[in-house]
């Protein structure tokens, strides 16, 4: 074979070659190589957040916040109960029967002229050398003036004796601490001086607690006797019953402790 013929095929066969290196090379370039993955950490995924329907069902059931909680009661004492001078009345009232009347009817006699306080001790108990309610008599008005000037000049003696003084030394029933809102029923048991003779008795309380008070009435009855008390007897009046009823309105107030 002539030597020329020889190198012109050989010149072909690497010229071939070097076109299927490109093409492959080419190839390989184009394609996307995917890196292998880490295998010392955990794959990355994606979370959603869940619906407020969904979330607020998952929330724990709330718990109160720490600190002290409010306190619906008065007390636990000493405290100081106060009357204040709006709506409180003291009144009397007896059965009589009138000359012009037909049938019997009240004779009441009010005043607003009270004051005085209840104290209570921590354990609820009262604290009688502090507690105390005064009457003014002399103040006492009905709706006859004739009838007040001859209760106050003969049966109450109100020149002599011008006040009614209960000391109260007990308050049955009553709760403690003293709560700040709904009713409130009790007996407050003491001793009223009228007319110069003290004797023991009762009053049948029911009040309302609202807040910083207590709002309420107390009534209690004695005869005429118990406490040296003439029955009045004047011309217009046929007869009167043997029976003095008393009442009080009464609005107490919160004070201020009555210790340290």
């Amino acid at each position: 074979m002539p030597k020329r013929s020889f190198q012109s095929r050989a010149l072909r066969h690497v010229a071939h070659l070097s076109v299927g290196i490109a093409v492959l090379l080419g190839s390989c370039t184009a394609a996307t190589i995917q890196p292998a993955p880490d295998r010392t950490s955990p794959p990355s995924t994606t979370v959603s957040a869940p619906s407020s329907a969904t979330a607020t069902q998952a929330l724990p059931p709330a718990t109160p916040a720490d600190g002290p909680t409010t306190d619906p009661s008065v007390g636990p004492g000493p405290y100081r109960l106060i009357l204040a001078p709006d709506g409180t009345e003291a009144r009397y009232r007896v059965r009589e029967q009138l000359a012009n009347l037909s049938f019997p009817s009240d004779a009441v006699g009010a005043t607003k002229s009270v004051s005085g306080a209840l104290v209570f001790e921590a354990d609820g108990n009262l604290i009688a050398d502090q507690s105390r309610f005064v009457v003014d008599l002399a103040t006492l008005r009905s709706d006859s003036g004739r009838r007040d000037g001859f209760v106050r000049g003969n049966t109450l003696e109100t020149d002599q004796y011008p006040t009614a003084v209960f000391v109260p030394t007990a308050a049955q029933g009553l709760p403690s601490p003293l709560p700040r809102s709904g009713p409130v029923a009790f007996t407050l048991v003491g001793d009223l001086t009228i007319h110069g003779v003290t004797r023991p008795i009762s009053w049948d309380v029911t009040a309302q607690a609202v807040g910083q008070s207590l709002i309420g009435s107390a009534a209690t009855s004695f005869t005429f006797a118990d406490f040296g008390l003439r029955i009045p007897r004047v011309a217009v009046v046929l007869s009167v019953e043997d029976n003095i009823r008393l009442e009080l309105d009464f609005h107490l107030v919160l004070e201020a402790s009555a210790g340290p």
